[in-house]
């Protein structure tokens, strides 16, 4: 029987991403959610749906009962609790896009709700999903390192991901957004409660808006990239968007809905000027966690780098994993024998491969041929930790879990 599935958010990751990997996998597109008319109108056709078929608010979807198998829920940051619960409340599967919720008290509402429901949340944890950290989780399982002291993590935003999400795109203020370590980083904060294999006690943070701020903007620059006189700013949307192909993300971000990559540098807020002031979210950010088997992990995320990657140390009382998520490159050091090697896994296809990864994963939970990827329990310790962090940045104080 062909799984049925209705996408909540036609975005980026709704349509262009899990839309057609579920479609890929044999999974029929059978609703779309989407408040825009015309990106409605465009994914519409992308799966061959009727108007009925078509919804600007997932009330009137959720008003026909349950009539598919799952959803997917990529709504904004904001906009992923409640549909959730509705979800829920009708026994739906759901896939849910993260941060899962922006408030720490929602923590507890979804998981009551799941407990009540028929349906299962499987979070897009993706990176857990990628044959690249599967690979670091099989050197650890191997025990090469011993026992696990400590973690070194590196997310490089890239300069130019940076202003596109975090200055001009849906991510630059908090709220409506996620704070910026919850939105970059909740995959970076699963994956270290995933290596410490063990719950986080503490969480320290420091981190500020150094760079992208009025005060910081070239002399003589434009409110708007095209008609701006400043050669030799890093953040130039003439430069970063049209150095890149059409039909790939970002600029699938721009064009959506049918709008020309010209007219959305023109009129869009991706051709605006990064030093405005309309974005409030931190460009550097540092994060301390200790576990409760005493792992230490220390996570930087900054926009000032030139990779658009994760690397790492995992540090052990045997040996010293590093690796290269870009390149896909993995070093191990053997302290009793002083040997090293190097390999290189597969790291093709967005997020390195872990759309596909969960896409796949889900849709074989869904059929019942395996169990549910990245649940909902599983998942929160990522939220619970950056919510700490933020306290602990905004007060500057050491948040106990």
């Amino acid at each position: 029987m062909t799984l049925r599935v209705a996408l909540l958010g036609c975005g980026n990751r709704g349509a262009d991403v899990y839309g057609l990997h579920l479609r890929s996998l044999g999974v029929e597109i059978a609703a779309l959610v989407e408040p825009r008319p015309a990106r409605l109108q465009e994914v519409a056709r992308r799966f061959g749906l009727s108007a009925e078929a078509c919804f600007l608010h997932w009330d009137a979807f959720f008003a026909l009962g349950r009539v598919a198998d799952a959803v997917v829920i990529a709504t904004p940051d904001d906009q992923h609790v409640e549909p959730c619960l509705a979800a829920l409340a009708l026994g739906y599967h759901v896939l849910l896009e993260k941060p899962v919720c922006l408030q720490e008290s929602d923590i507890a509402r979804l998981l009551e709700a799941e407990a009540g429901s028929a349906g299962r949340v499987t979070v897009c944890h993706v990176l857990r999903a990628t044959p690249f950290f599967q690979e670091v989780t099989r050197v650890l399982d191997a025990g090469s390192l011993g026992q696990l002291v400590g973690i070194q993590w590196a997310e490089n935003v890239a300069w130019w991901h940076y202003a596109h999400s975090y200055v001009r795109g849906n991510w630059r203020q908090s709220p409506p957004a996620a704070p910026f370590v919850l939105a970059k980083s909740g995959h970076d904060l699963d994956l270290l409660r995933w290596f410490a294999g063990s719950p986080p006690v503490w969480v320290s943070s420091e981190g500020a808006l150094h760079h992208f701020r009025p005060e910081n903007a070239p002399p003589g620059a434009s409110d708007r990239c095209v008609t701006c006189p400043v050669v030799d700013c890093p953040s130039d949307a003439r430069r970063i968007y049209p150095s890149r192909p059409l039909d790939v993300w970002p600029n699938t971000v721009l064009t959506a809905g049918g709008v020309s990559l010209d007219e959305a540098l023109e009129r869009g807020p991706y051709g605006e000027c990064v030093y405005l002031g309309r974005n409030d979210v931190v460009d550097h950010q540092a994060v301390t966690v200790a576990f409760g088997n005493g792992v230490t992990a220390q996570l930087t995320v900054s926009a000032f780098t030139h990779n658009n990657t994760r690397t790492f140390k995992l540090l052990g009382s045997r040996g010293e994993l590093r690796g290269h998520m870009e390149w896909g490159e993995l070093e191990l050091h053997d302290f009793a024998s002083g040997t090293s090697s190097h390999w290189v896994v597969d790291t093709a296809g967005n997020h390195g491969g872990g759309d596909f990864g969960i896409s796949r994963a889900w849709v074989a939970a869904l059929a019942g041929e395996a169990e549910w990827p990245s649940p909902l329990s599983v998942s929160l310790d990522s939220h619970r930790m950056a919510f700490a962090a933020e306290r602990s940045r905004v007060s500057q104080t050491v948040e106990v879990l």
